[in-house]
């Protein structure tokens, strides 16, 4: 920011920028240079794979106001703090390693890929194959994808009376598993990516504010999609 500054004369503060996490513009701006980055590389009719990480957070607020209630003086501001995490789901081309959807959420991974099949539907992109972890081993996840192929790795003890698309699920598991597992298998290239942008943008997230903390997730797949556009 200092030599943003000095170069263009311009005096900003840190919360001058921190503001801008909460502007729709912005995030409009964001929102379509994400598409357009989806459209440079021509993506429409994809395979996908989707995973769920976690960025650590450290929320002092509520806590304070706790120990207030309580009358509790002694213990210091450090002692107060709690790291906790925003949960990130995304679903990525495996051809490009674009990521074509995100979700983000303080309460669960449920609620981010909730947000993330929410954007999908809303962008022009087609899913013709998509694998997903265990956690999401659901008729109720499966049956969201009735035009697509879905890939997953079926819990103990489960039953066929879930739908035409979960009972297709199984089938296709049972009858032809070697090839089955190798298609699932490349879902483990959400776990990389997600573990370079980890190592290229940090590990944390510095907003406070959840609309700040989404817009700082939304900058960080933004910026991964547009170092892949010419890939």
């Amino acid at each position: 920011m200092d030599l943003f500054s000095f170069l263009v004369g311009i005096d900003l503060s840190y919360k001058s920028v921190e503001r801008l996490y909460s502007d729709d513009k912005v995030i409009l701006a964001l929102h379509n240079l994400f598409i357009l980055t989806l459209q440079k590389r021509g993506i429409n009719k994809i395979d996908t794979c989707g995973d769920a990480t976690g960025y650590s957070l450290t929320i002092t607020k509520h806590y304070s106001s706790y120990a207030q209630k309580l009358k509790d003086k002694s213990k210091s501001q450090e002692d107060l703090k709690k790291k906790s995490f925003v949960y990130k789901f995304a679903l990525m081309d495996l051809s490009t390693k674009m990521y074509v959807c995100y979700g983000s959420s303080l309460k669960s991974e449920k609620e981010a890929f909730g947000k993330a099949i929410q954007m999908l539907s809303k962008i022009d992109v087609e899913i013709n194959s998509i694998r997903l972890d265990r956690y999401y081993s659901f008729p109720c996840y499966v049956n969201q994808f009735k035009e697509s192929k879905v890939y997953i790795i079926p819990r103990k003890n489960v039953e066929l009376a879930n739908g035409f698309k979960w009972h297709e699920t199984l089938k296709e598991f049972l009858l032809d598993t070697p090839k089955y597992l190798e298609e699932y298998f490349q879902r483990n290239n959400s776990e990389s990516q997600f573990s370079s942008d980890k190592k290229m943008f940090g590990w944390k997230i510095s907003q406070k504010r959840q609309d700040r903390i989404d817009t700082c997730l939304l900058v960080r797949t933004v910026w991964h999609n547009l170092l892949l556009v010419y890939a």
